[in-house]
């Protein structure tokens, strides 16, 4: 088992507040840790609207509890009351995600105002200080490499996607094998995407850089696109394919097809990657192939019952449609490619 960077920054985020409380002279810097764990988050930027969001839920939650005590007292019931208020003002807000350390405030207000006024804002500055712990350690400790995990994926995601287009057809897997691999391929997909929006989320500020990021999104997108089609592929070869009576030629052009576009997609992250030798490119198959896949369907179907035709269209068009897209991030990867060795600086 590893221990991951926001594990372990989790933990810096927790000593650091709990130090700081300590050095100020905080009563409770416990309060100060427990704020510190509520508000690391996996991007820069979403550690830093997660502050801003927990900034101003606590600090209203902290009003609203004076307040109540002020009114009508601190007993079971009013802070309970108080508590849904408060949940029910963080929806209207739409920061449900602040609710947790909101209502910690509140209750640890309420529960020291007892205790005098001074002791309910002390306390409030506690949770402040484990905020900007787990803001400051976000930032200045391994900073997420979004980009990095994100073509690591896409690497391992389509040698996933590959082998199981390859088997899609052959049938070589075991059914309950197939099942599992295939639901695996779709959790990496929904990752990719989430890695994909926090690396969208980030913010550049140089003018420059910007550009050369928005370029590299769009390759990026480009990416996940690619595999998207690929996997709905899949879902074609396994609704549709064996549903069709024999039509062998069909049959082994289409197998030959796939077996080729698995080849070109990672010929394609190779290219990326920069492990292809200089002057060689990703090859991508003749765009005669899926033409002859459709007049196939034509010619092998006219005296077949219209299901067949429709099913062996579907596989034609998810054929195509991941062609379409490989071949469109090939291009993308060109453009970027060739401006990066152009103006390396903007990389």
């Amino acid at each position: 088992m590893t221990i991951g960077a926001r594990v372990f920054k989790t933990g810096l985020a927790v000593a650091l507040a709990l130090w700081i409380g300590t050095l100020v002279g905080l009563e409770s810097p416990l309060l100060a840790a427990i704020a510190a764990i509520f508000t690391i988050q996996p991007s820069i930027y979403r550690s830093w609207m997660q502050m801003l969001e927990q900034v101003q839920s606590n600090v209203l939650g902290a009003a609203i509890a004076l307040g109540a005590v002020w009114l009508v007292g601190s007993t079971p019931v009013t802070v309970g009351l108080v508590c849904i208020g408060v949940i029910l003002l963080c929806i209207q807000l739409k920061t449900e995600e602040t609710i947790g350390l909101t209502l910690v405030t509140v209750v640890v207000i309420m529960e020291a105002h007892s205790q005098g006024w001074m002791l309910a804002l002390e306390r409030l500055a506690a949770v402040l200080t484990g905020m900007v712990s787990a803001f400051v350690v976000n930032v200045a400790v391994a900073p997420p490499r979004h980009r990095t995990r994100f073509v690591k994926q896409v690497q391992e995601t389509q040698t996933m996607l590959s082998r199981l287009l390859r088997t899609a057809v052959s049938n070589e897997l075991k059914e309950n094998v197939f099942r599992e691999e295939h639901e695996k391929l779709r959790t990496k997909l929904r990752k990719l995407e989430e890695f994909y929006d926090m690396f969208a989320e980030e913010r550049v500020w140089r003018r420059k850089s910007r550009t050369a990021r928005v370029r590299l999104l769009v390759v990026y997108k480009g990416m996940l696109t690619a595999l998207e089609r690929g996997v709905s592929l899949i879902d074609a070869v396994e609704d549709h394919y064996w549903g069709v009576k024999t039509a062998e030629t069909w049959n082994h052009l289409v197998d030959r097809q796939i077996e080729s576009l698995c080849g070109y997609h990672e010929q394609l992250l190779w290219k990326w990657e920069g492990v292809m030798k200089p002057g060689a490119a990703a090859s991508a198959p003749p765009q005669e192939a899926s033409l002859t896949l459709t007049e196939l369907v034509e010619a092998q179907t006219k005296d077949r019952e219209g299901t067949d035709r429709a099913r062996l269209l579907v596989i034609t068009s998810s054929v195509f449609s991941y062609e379409e897209s490989m071949r469109r991030l090939d291009k993308l990867m060109e453009q970027w490619l060739h401006r990066e060795e152009a103006s390396p600086e903007e990389a």
